[in-house]
């Protein structure tokens, strides 16, 4: 069945290292470009002369510059897995500091480039890989932190799997609010009200 954001779909996907290599240096070119210029301005030319490639080549791998932001996308998705998750202390009193390695986490995968971060939230489209993705990383974050807080004897909540959900979002979402378009708040201060929140309903 033909996918209903073909426009969307990436035209070749490498399968050898140098075209590999190609198509991640599009793809780096097109971050850069998007930040320093812009969504309405980050062309697939200037995209092409940033990674120091034909338009042609550049037109081989990716139909048009909203494909290339999907795969931003999905790239970014991608990186999103708690890497701390399996170094948390599950000890009696060290709920706040789990929650703070969750949240703290959240924050450093998305404080790199928070203009690209706000262009993918603004103009991303999502395609069939994008939703894939999403589900896919959706599922295995919340797995991650329902089996921290399975084994945390300090969580006290009525159902686990719909707060591992709830928290997943509402880290997910705020930080993304957060970084993508600053406000009058530090990252010091929402990281601990965050943690603070969180902690509270996760004791119950």
């Amino acid at each position: 069945m033909p996918s209903a954001h073909r426009h969307l779909d990436p035209r070749r996907k490498p399968r050898q290292i140098r075209a590999e290599l190609t198509r991640d240096r599009i793809l780096t070119a097109a971050a850069h470009v998007f930040a320093e210029h812009g969504y309405a301005a980050g062309t697939t030319n200037r995209i092409a002369e940033q990674a120091r490639v034909s338009i042609g080549s550049l037109y081989q791998y990716f139909p048009n510059k909203d494909a290339i932001l999907a795969e931003l996308l999905v790239r970014h998705i991608d990186r999103g897995a708690w890497t701390q998750a399996g170094q948390v202390d599950l000890s009696p009193g060290t709920l706040e500091a789990a929650v703070r390695t969750l949240v703290r986490d959240a924050i450093d995968n998305h404080r790199d480039d928070p203009q690209l971060l706000r262009i993918m939230i603004e103009e991303g489209q999502f395609s069939q890989e994008v939703r894939d993705t999403l589900a896919r990383h959706g599922e295995h974050r919340v797995a991650e932190v329902r089996a921290v807080f399975a084994r945390h004897p300090d969580v006290h909540v009525r159902d686990l799997d719909t707060a591992a959900e709830l928290v997943v979002f509402t880290v997910e979402l705020n930080t993304h609010r957060l970084l993508a378009f600053p406000r009058d708040i530090s990252v010091e201060t929402f990281e601990n009200e965050l943690v603070d929140m969180v902690t509270r309903y996760l004791r119950g």
